[in-house]
C-alpha cells in the first residue's frame, strides 16, 4: 500500500473551518427561529449554501492536506456533486430544527439521514481522485465513519434544536458546542481518510484530466473563510437589528402602556378616571345580569373645598385632593372602585347585598373625610355630601345610576351638606328639571328671553341717583319670570354664561348710552362679571368691542367682581383687572367681606369702589357684629380711596346709620326696586319733580316713587 501522509496546516485549517461552519449553522437556526415565515426561507436557503460550503470545504481541505507518493488532481464534476450533497444535507438540518418540535424517532430517523449524506458527500469526495486501481476500504472503520457521521449529526441537531432560541449565555453555549461539533465533524472525515487504502501502482486519473491541489487549496480557503464570514456578519447584524428592533417594540409598548394608564387615570390622585370609571360601571351592570346581585353607586362631592381652594390657592388644593383620594382609596376593597370625575367630585362603586351595606360605608367615608387635613402649614376641615344609587332599584342603565346618585348627593346638600341619601323618586323630579332649564337656557338667546332690570344706585350726600345695577332676568314663556338665582349657577356650569354674559354687557351699554344721550353722563352702568366670564381669555377684548359698538365712553361702564373671583388667582386677577382699568373702565370689588382677602394683595387691585355684601346690611343694628364689620370694612375704603357701597337696603334705619357710618353710595328695595329701563326712566323723573317741590333727598319705591321727611 502508498504511504500517506498530510499537511498539519491544511489539517489545522480543515478544523478550524468545521468550527466556524458549526457555529455559522447554529446562529443560522436562530435566525431561522426568530425570523418571519418569509424571513425563515431566505435564511433557510442562504443557510443552507453557507453551512454546505463550510462542511464540504471542511471536507475538501482535508482532501488536499492528504498526500501520496503520486500525483493528486480532482475531477471538477464528482467534486461538485459532493458540494451539492453537503448543501442538501445542510439544508435538510436547518429545516429540520426550525420546526416547532423535535420528537426522538425524528431526531433519529433525521441523524441517520444527515449522517448518510455527509458520509456520501466525503466519499463522492474522495471518488474525485479517480484513482486505478480503485481504493480500497477496511470495512470497520468505513463503518466507524459512518456511525460517527450518523452520531455527530444527531448531536448536531440536538444542540441546535436547543440553542435556536435567544437565550442568556447563548453566544457562550453556541460557541463551546461550535468547537464539540466541529471535532465530532473532523472525527468523521479523518475516520473516513483512515480507512481508504492505495494499493502500489495505483495511479490518480484526475491527476492529468481534472484540477490540481495545489493553487485550490488557497481559492477553496479563501472563498469558503468569505461566504463563512460573510454569513455569521450577517447573522449578527440581523440579529442586533433585531435586538434594537426589540428594544423599540418594548419602548413602544411601554409608552403605549403609559399612555393607555394616562387616559384612564386620574393625573392629579392617581384614582380611575370618568373613562374608565364608566368602563368598569359596565362591567358591574353586566355582573349583576349574570349572577343576579347587587352593587351601589356613592357620588361624593366635598364641602367646603372650594372656599379653600380659592383661598389658599389650587396648590393647597390639590395636594387636599391627594389626600382625599388617599382616603377614600383605603376605604374601598380590592373588587372595590374609586375614581375621581374632576374638581372635588367622586365616585364609588361597591358591591353590596343590601343597600344598609352601602349607608355602613357611606357614614364610614363621612366620618373619614370629617378628620382635619394637615396640608402644609394648614389644619384644613370639610366634609363630603354622598349620594347613592342601587342597581337595580334605582337604575339599569350606566346613565341612570350617575344621574340619580347625582341627584342624591345634591339633595343631601340642600339638606344640611355632611351625609349621604339613598336616591328617591322625587329627587328625579328636580334633576329633570334641572335638565330642562339647562335645554331652555340653550334657546332662550336666540328667542330673545332676556330682559334687564335697573336697580338705582343713590348718593348719601345729596340722594341723587349716581347709576343703576343691570341686573338679569328670564322671561319664560311657560315659567314666567326666572329669578338669576334659579339659573346663573346652571349657566355657569354649561359654560353658557359666556354668551349671556355678552349679552347682558351689550345690552347694558346700549341702555346707557341712550341715557347718556338724554343728558345722565355722570350715571354709570354697573354689570356683574361671573368667576367663568373673568376667566375668559377674550373677556378684554369683548369689553372693548362692546364699547366701542354701542359708542359709549369707558368711564360709564362700571364692572362688578366678587371679591372670592378676584383672589381666587391674584396674579392673573390683577393683570385682567389692569387691562380693563386701562380702557378707562371702573372696577368695583363686589360682596365684600364675604372672602378671604389679603390686605396686601386687596390695595394692588386697580378698583374704585368696595360694594359691602347685603349679608351684613340685614341685620345692621347699632352695636352688633355687623355693625362692627360695616365700619371696619368703610374704614378699610377710605385708607385705600375707595368709595363704598351697600347694597341690600331695605329699611330707613339702615339707610340712616350707613349714611353715617360714611358709605358713599347705597342701593336696595327700600331706596329703589329693579325696573324696566322704561319704568326705571318714569320713576326718575317723578323723584326728580319731588326733590325739586320738596327740597328733600328721595327714594324709588315699590310704585316708583317715595319721598323722605
Amino acid at each position: 500500500m502508498l504511504t500517506a501522509h498530510y499537511d498539519s496546516l491544511l489539517v489545522l485549517i480543515s478544523l478550524l473551518v468545521a468550527i466556524l461552519a458549526s457555529y455559522t449553522a447554529l446562529d443560522m437556526a436562530g435566525r431561522i427561529n426568530s425570523a418571519t415565515a418569509r424571513g425563515s426561507m431566505l435564511w433557510l436557503a442562504g443557510g443552507a449554501v453557507a453551512m454546505g460550503i463550510g462542511i464540504w470545504s471542511m471536507h475538501f481541505i482535508g482532501m488536499l492536506s492528504f498526500n501520496l507518493p503520486i500525483p493528486l488532481g480532482y475531477d471538477i464534476s464528482i467534486t461538485v456533486l459532493s458540494l451539492v450533497i453537503a448543501i442538501v444535507a445542510s439544508g435538510f438540518a436547518l429545516w429540520r430544527i426550525s420546526q416547532a418540535e423535535l420528537p426522538l424517532l425524528q431526531l433519529i430517523g433525521s441523524a441517520i439521514f444527515m449522517g448518510i449524506a455527509i458520509a456520501a458527500m466525503h466519499y463522492t469526495g474522495m471518488a474525485a481522485m479517480r484513482m486505478t486501481p480503485g481504493i480500497e476500504y477496511d470495512p470497520w472503520l468505513f463503518a466507524l465513519s459512518i456511525l460517527i457521521a450518523i452520531s455527530a449529526s444527531g448531536a448536531a441537531l440536538w444542540i441546535a434544536f436547543r440553542l435556536r432560541t435567544n437565550t442568556p449565555n447563548v453566544v457562550r453555549w453556541r460557541a463551546m458546542a461550535a468547537v464539540v461539533m466541529g471535532a465530532a465533524i473532523i472525527g468523521m472525515h479523518y475516520t473516513g481518510m483512515a480507512a481508504a487504502n492505495f494499493p502500489i501502482g495505483s495511479v490518480c486519473s484526475a491527476a492529468v484530466e481534472g484540477v490540481g491541489p495545489g493553487w485550490l487549496a488557497i481559492v477553496v480557503i479563501v472563498t469558503t473563510l468569505a461566504v463563512l464570514a460573510i454569513a455569521l456578519l450577517t447573522s449578527v447584524l440581523d440579529a442586533r437589528l433585531d435586538s434594537q428592533t426589540g428594544k423599540l417594540v418594548r419602548s413602544l409598548a411601554l409608552a403605549n402602556q403609559e399612555l393607555t394608564k394616562q387616559a384612564l387615570q386620574d393625573n392629579l390622585t392617581k384614582l380611575p378616571n370618568r373613562t374608565l370609571l364608566e368602563d368598569r360601571l359596565d362591567q358591574m351592570v353586566h355582573k349583576a345580569v349574570r349572577e343576579q346581585s347587587r352593587f351601589a353607586l356613592m357620588f361624593i362631592d366635598l364641602d367646603g373645598f372650594k372656599a379653600i381652594n380659592d383661598s389658599l390657592g389650587h396648590h393647597i388644593g390639590d395636594l387636599l385632593l391627594i389626600d382625599v383620594a388617599k382616603r377614600i382609596r383605603d376605604n374601598i376593597r380590592a373588587q372595590d372602585t374609586a375614581a375621581r370625575l374632576g374638581g372635588d367630585e367622586f365616585v364609588m362603586l361597591i358591591e353590596v347585598n343590601e343597600p344598609e351595606d352601602a349607608a355602613s360605608v357611606a357614614d364610614k367615608l363621612c366620618t373619614t373625610l370629617n378628620q382635619p387635613f394637615d396640608i402644609a402649614q394648614y389644619n384644613l376641615g370639610i366634609s363630603a355630601s354622598i349620594g347613592i344609587a342601587v342597581y337595580p332599584e334605582d337604575g339599569k342603565t350606566r346613565h341612570d345610576l350617575l344621574v340619580h346618585a347625582d341627584a342624591a348627593m345634591y339633595h343631601t346638600k340642600s339638606t344640611g351638606r355632611n351625609g349621604y341619601h339613598f336616591f328617591e323618586a322625587s329627587m328625579n323630579i328636580n334633576a329633570h328639571n334641572q335638565l330642562q332649564v339647562i335645554q331652555d337656557l340653550r334657546t332662550a338667546l336666540e328667542r330673545k328671553e332676556f330682559r334687564l332690570h335697573y336697580q338705582p344706585k343713590f348718593s348719601t350726600t345729596d340722594g341723587v341717583v349716581v347709576g343703576a345695577e343691570a341686573l338679569l332676568r328670564w322671561q319664560h314663556p311657560i315659567r314666567g319670570i326666572v329669578a338669576p338665582a334659579d339659573f346663573i349657577s346652571l349657566a355657569e356650569k354649561t359654560g353658557l354664561i359666556v354668551p349671556i354674559g355678552e349679552w347682558v354687557l351689550d345690552e347694558a351699554c346700549r341702555q346707557m348710552r341712550k341715557w347718556y344721550d338724554e343728558g345722565y353722563q355722570q350715571w354709570k352702568i354697573a354689570v356683574n362679571l361671573s368667576s367663568v366670564q373673568f376667566s375668559n381669555d377674550n373677556l378684554v377684548e369683548m369689553v372693548k368691542e362692546t364699547l366701542a359698538r354701542n359708542n359709549l365712553p369707558a368711564t360709564s361702564l362700571m364692572l362688578e367682581v366678587t371679591e372670592s373671583t378676584a383672589m381666587h388667582n391674584v396674579e392673573a386677577s390683577l393683570t385682567i383687572l389692569e387691562q380693563l382699568v386701562s380702557l378707562g373702565v371702573e372696577i368695583s370689588i363686589d360682596d365684600f367681606g364675604t372672602g378671604y382677602s389679603s390686605l396686601l394683595y386687596l390695595k394692588r387691585l386697580p378698583a374704585t369702589e368696595l360694594k359691602i355684601d347685603r349679608g351684613f346690611i340685614r341685620d345692621l343694628a347699632h352695636g352688633s357684629d355687623d355693625a362692627s364689620i360695616v365700619s371696619a370694612i368703610v374704614a378699610l375704603g377710605r385708607s385705600l380711596n375707595l368709595r363704598i357701597v351697600a347694597e341690600g337696603v331695605e329699611t330707613e334705619k339702615q339707610q340712616e346709620y350707613l349714611t353715617t357710618l360714611g358709605c358713599d353710595t347705597l342701593q336696595g328695595y327700600f331706596m329703589g326696586h329693579p325696573m324696566a329701563s322704561e319704568q326705571f326712566m318714569a320713576a326718575i323723573n317723578a323723584l326728580k319733580a319731588v326733590q325739586l317741590n320738596l327740597h328733600v333727598p328721595g327714594t324709588l319705591g315699590n310704585s316708583g316713587l317715595q319721598s323722605q321727611h
